[in-house]
């Protein structure tokens, strides 16, 4: 042993158990106070470190708890000579271990240190190790997208707080760690959860002599509407989007004094025609047994008739057609019109319905005009319902196959067309009750086209909008992408999509079928992985439930998907909730780190020990009393589970990891590597 550990020898090891040791203290401490050579230590913090000298080792031990025993037998003595006299314990844990002459500090111990081994406090030296707050920022030369050759610095860490048990002693996450990976960041309301993630992202931004991180991409559903003005003292280089999704009718506040110039704002919408089958059946509540096969026909009707813009009035020559949609086309109109001629209803009733059916759906040779004469009624019957059955049968094929949901652009309006078309389908192949299983999703589809919240999702087929008609470009505009000259160029950093009055089912459907055609642009880029975008999840509890979701259709799929394979592709999780007993088991699993607030409910502090096995007892006890802004963190972004007062928020396969530093702090015009 060095003589300079042999100074610093506060007690030894005088029990050891598997799961923590116990350290009796030399005598003549009164207070458990030791007076080393550089200065006096207090070693009766719970949390505060010790480490015992194994071979070319210290093993680096927790303190957890304290006590103290009389000496000896009863006699007459003062209060101070009690204090002497008496035997003083800690009860240690050991967290970790780093070489003696230098090196970095590792979690987790292999063998424990013998009985009687000696225990030294620990100095700054040691405690820098321990919160890896010595590595500088690293000096690198990028080239830009003009080939110029830009030198700056790279951070290894961010800051995000001074810890709760040293004074003023920095708390840094890695970088790569952090942000390559999921984070969950979890605590009762007003513990300071907003504030952390405000922080946490504010801390990105914020490095001085560093290369700017115009690589970054957030995208932060803001359910509560709280994390705009967190943006205000953002440099002026950080350039951001803001989308508010409710209240369509009032106008949206303008930027910030401070934003001005740097935010772009207006309404979101999310056309409709970007959502999969799922995600209608989601919004529609459609059951799986009956309704689900009913919207699908209806979605792929869609597909069938998005381009036909037929005049009802006016007469066209067939044209021989080789195409199969327009046999298909036909077919199916013809199916349902026969049907209809077919039924047991009156002779006006048939022809209402089969002129109403085709002045919305209609081919060149079915058309309002081509049939009008046979449809007409004259003395209570159809003028010549022979006729139309004879040229219709014309049009009928075997065994047609209808084509899926393509997502090609069609009027809202002209869905619940489409899903009275489908139904007259099923009712002509011999369904005849589908019309009373479908009827509630036929209600719903009509209130939400009734709706103004859902006024963003009612997109004009016909709009003018270039960046609508393609899911890569509404994707990239929410990423802050622009393609120009054949390269990629980046805009924005950040985008706030406002969800704040939505009701549940609204956050709900936005923000899985957003994360969705992200997690999708991502899957397809090229290269892929070389775009790193982060989620921010705002009470993500309200959407990413354990329990399944009230409506037909979990969205939770969605986020599991991206927590089990995002980190492949660059998309990754920040997920904020209140109540983590609710989250979906799955997701939370998946995350790399984790902050904790303070925590009160029982249910919550189970799920908190059941994810954090490796932590004290006597950390997790504390964390239903810890005071607002303070939290526990503990994952792959810090050496060591570390209790810390949370920095301050200024205003509030192919499956290489993604490097984050080396694609986020680039020169301005970064020469960015995903092909157009």
């Amino acid at each position: 042993m060095q003589s300079d550990d042999r100074a610093r020898i506060l007690g030894k090891i005088v029990s050891v158990a598997a799961d923590q040791l116990v350290v009796e203290l030399h005598g003549g401490s009164d207070n458990f106070t030791v007076v080393g050579f550089d200065d006096i230590h207090y070693v009766a913090t719970l949390g505060s470190y010790l480490v015992a000298a194994m071979q070319s080792d210290y093993v680096v031990l927790e303190v957890v708890g304290l006590r103290e025993k009389d000496s000896g037998p009863e006699r007459r003595k003062t209060a101070q000579m009690d204090k002497i006299s008496s035997i003083k314990f800690l009860d240690v844990v050991p967290v970790g271990s780093m070489p003696i002459k230098g090196g970095s500090f590792r979690f987790g111990v292999s063998s424990f240190p013998p009985l009687y081994a000696d225990v030294l406090y620990a100095r700054e030296i040691d405690l820098d190790r321990i919160f890896n707050v010595e590595t500088p920022m690293e000096n690198r030369p990028i080239e830009n997208a003009t080939d110029q050759i830009i030198q700056g610095q790279i951070p290894h860490t961010i800051d995000i707080g001074t810890s709760s048990v040293f004074k003023g002693y920095p708390v840094k996450a890695d970088v790569d760690a952090v942000f390559g990976g999921h984070l969950a960041v979890l605590g009762n309301t007003g513990s300071g959860k907003s504030c952390t993630v405000a922080s946490v992202f504010q801390s990105v931004f914020m490095r001085q002599q560093a290369h700017a991180a115009i690589g970054a991409a957030f995208v932060i559903f803001d359910v509560n509407g709280e994390y705009r003005r967190a943006l205000n003292e953002l440099p002026a280089w950080v350039q951001s989007s803001y989308f508010k999704a409710t209240e369509p009718d009032v106008p949206i506040e303008p930027a910030s004094a401070q934003r001005q110039g740097q935010e772009m704002i207006g309404r979101f919408t999310l056309p409709h025609w970007f959502m999969t089958v799922d995600e209608w059946a989601l919004l529609l509540r459609a059951s799986e047994r009956s309704q689900q096969p009913a919207l699908r026909t209806a979605l792929g009707l869609t597909t069938l008739f998005a381009d036909q813009n037929v005049n009802p009035d006016v007469v066209v020559e067939p044209v021989p057609e080789q195409d199969v949609l327009a046999t298909l086309r036909n077919h199916v109109l013809a199916k349902i019109l026969l049907s209809i001629l077919q039924s047991d209803a009156s002779s006006p009733s048939k022809s209402d319905r089969i002129t109403s059916l085709i002045s919305t759906f209609n081919t060149p040779e079915i058309t309002v005009l081509r049939l009008r004469q046979a449809v007409g009624v004259n003395y209570g019957q159809l003028s010549d319902s022979e006729g139309l059955t004879e040229h219709l049968t014309t049009f009928l094929i075997d065994d047609p196959v209808l084509p899926a949901y393509s997502n090609q652009p069609f009027s809202f309006d002209k869905l619940q067309a489409a899903l009275d078309l489908a139904l007259y389908y099923e009712e002509a192949n011999g369904n005849k009750q589908i019309r009373d299983y479908c009827s509630a999703m036929v209600t719903r589809l009509k209130s939400v086209m009734d709706t103004p919240d859902y006024e963003f999702l009612r997109e004009d087929a016909a709009g003018n909008d270039p960046l609508l008609n393609s899911a890569d470009d509404f994707v990239d505009r929410l990423l802050g992408l622009q393609r120009t000259a054949g390269r990629y160029q980046k805009q924005r950093q950040l985008c706030v999509i406002d969800l704040n009055d939505a009701s549940d089912e609204i956050v709900e459907l936005a923000s899985s079928v957003v994360s969705r055609l992200i997690f999708d642009r991502m899957r397809r880029a090229d290269p892929r992985n070389k775009m790193p975008v982060h989620l921010i999840l705002e009470e993500a509890h309200r959407y990413i439930s354990e329990k399944p979701s009230r409506f037909a259709i979990d969205a939770s799929q969605t986020f599991q998907r991206i927590a089990k394979e995002g980190r492949k592709y660059g998309v990754f999780l920040i997920v904020a909730s209140q109540r983590p007993s609710e989250l979906s088991k799955t997701v939370l699993s998946q995350c790399n780190n984790y902050i904790i607030h303070r925590i009160q409910n029982p249910d919550d502090l189970g799920q908190i020990r059941q994810m954090t096995p490796f932590i004290s007892e006597t950390v997790l006890r504390r964390l239903p009393s810890l005071p607002k802004q303070h939290a526990l963190i503990f994952g792959n972004a810090v050496n060591i589970p570390t209790t810390f007062k949370v920095r301050e928020a200024k205003p509030t396969p192919n499956s290489n990891d993604t490097q984050i530093r080396d694609l986020w702090y680039v020169p301005i015009d970064p020469k960015l590597e995903w092909q157009v």
